[in-house]
């Protein structure tokens, strides 16, 4: 975390420009933390900045910041400069932070760099960014079958400054197909002359390079991995997927979907550097819709006029009926997106999750049609008014707990995303129908 008191000696370093102390700045302060600190620096700050630290440290650093804000600091400096920082970075985080330039100041940049590592960018970057592929990095190790083990640990020592990872090792054929992979203990503890492919693991968890990013997030989760091979329709091993690229993804999905339940378009790019006209732009849309659907609230309510005309009482109950409602699905359907997220649901368990929705919304019905009764009573308007409101209530939370039960894993049926059934949506949804539900338990208990 950054302090003050460590930005105020960065500031003063930088203000006096005393190179010795900002060098041994480089070393004290770790990418991350630069990381924190550069978003606090003026642009002309970051150019002394620059100018003095080593290119591998301010590669790193622009590989922990926000890709964004990295091809904003690119723009700032010489095309061969931004050429020799992004040849410094790991493959996929160069990858991330060309993605964020225009498309000619990424080829100018591009120009610039060494022929095959130009090459390499420009595969990455024909993936998109949402796949597997378009998070993985060809900075892995891979030996062939009959190279021993021994022969495989002195190929790990000459390469792992420039693998990502090096826990693994992908055993190939000549052809580059993935036959196994081996783990860096399993390797260290076999005998020195027994061949690879003796010993890899032949059962590969694997991802294809279209598959989408959740896809492989999930994967790497749910089997433990340090890494993922990524893999073409002909097995051919192209990169690999690690733990810290997924963690980036599985924040990049909970921010989506937590901006999706909220009734608001994702951002792309972070709050803080987002404008009062993106941020409308995004949230807009879903006001209008929610606002037009709302409208049937109000016919709703005109229809039964008459009714709260002749009951006076049962007008003062309609904002508790509505916000019952709109509570009770909001919690089923965030719970349930969330089960859905990490696949701990699918849509074969609709019927059972319908079920235990009704059942816990029985009760949770029955708890507030109590509350409700006795609220009427202390309003005195009536016994009959009560049994209304009370039996309104646990109506409304179970029609409300099996809207919100079926229609996320509908969406998900239909392949859309069900993060778009936002709290606001289901709120919409159930205010008029709860609406009908209590004018229609009115008539018949009321005889209206």
């Amino acid at each position: 975390m950054v302090t003050d008191t460590l930005l105020d000696e960065i500031r003063r370093d930088i203000a006096a420009r005393d190179r010795t102390a900002i060098q041994a700045l480089g070393f004290r302060v770790g990418p991350a933390l630069w990381a924190e600190v550069v978003p606090h620096l003026t642009h002309a700050e970051i150019a002394v900045l620059f100018q003095w630290l080593p290119d591998d440290q301010i590669a790193d650093m622009l590989g922990h910041l926000d890709p964004a804000a990295a091809a904003e600091i690119l723009r700032t400096l010489t095309r061969h400069e931004a050429a020799d920082l992004l040849e410094a970075m790991q493959p996929d985080e160069a990858t991330d932070v060309i993605t964020e330039l225009r498309p000619s100041e990424a080829e100018q940049i591009l120009i610039q760099m060494e022929p095959a590592e130009a090459a390499e960018l420009r595969e990455l970057l024909s993936y998109p960014p949402d796949t597997a592929g378009g998070h993985m990095t060809p900075a892995f190790v891979a030996v062939e079958p009959n190279v021993r083990a021994d022969e495989a640990i002195s190929a790990l020592r000459r390469v792992a400054e420039a693998a990502e990872t090096v826990y693994y090792v992908y055993v190939m054929d000549a052809d580059e197909h993935l036959l196994g992979v081996l783990p860096l203990h399993r390797l260290v503890l076999t005998r020195p002359d027994t061949p690879v492919g003796d010993i890899m693991a032949t059962e590969i968890i694997r991802v294809r390079a279209d598959a989408d990013q959740e896809v492989a997030a999930q994967l790497l989760m749910d089997h433990d991995l340090l890494a993922l091979p990524v893999v073409d329709a002909e097995n051919h091993l192209l990169g690999i997927v690690t733990q810290d690229d997924i963690a980036d993804v599985i924040e990049a999905e909970a921010t989506e979907d937590i901006e999706r339940l909220g009734g608001s378009q994702p951002l792309e790019i972070p709050y803080r550097r987002a404008g009062v006209w993106l941020l409308t732009r995004r949230r807009i849309v879903w006001l209008l819709l929610l606002f037009a659907a709302e409208a049937y609230t109000g016919t709703v309510l005109r229809h039964y006029q008459d009714e709260t005309e002749r009951v006076i009482a049962l007008s003062f109950f309609v904002p508790l009926l509505i916000g019952t409602g709109g509570n009770v699905g909001s919690q089923t359907v965030t719970t349930l997106v969330r089960a859905m997220a990490v696949e701990d649901l699918r849509l074969r368990d609709i019927g059972w999750v319908l079920s235990k929705e009704v059942a816990v919304a029985v009760v949770m019905g029955a708890v507030m049609s109590i509350v409700a009764f006795g609220r009427a009573q202390i309003l005195r308007v009536g016994i009959d008014v009560g049994i209304v409101v009370a039996l309104t209530i646990a109506a409304i939370c179970v029609w409300a707990a099996m809207v919100a039960a079926v229609l996320p894993m509908t969406l998900r049926k239909l392949r859309i995303d069900p993060a778009v059934v936002s709290a606001p949506f289901i709120s919409t949804l159930v205010d008029g129908t709860g609406l009908i539900i209590y004018f229609t338990i009115a008539k018949l208990v009321l005889g209206l």
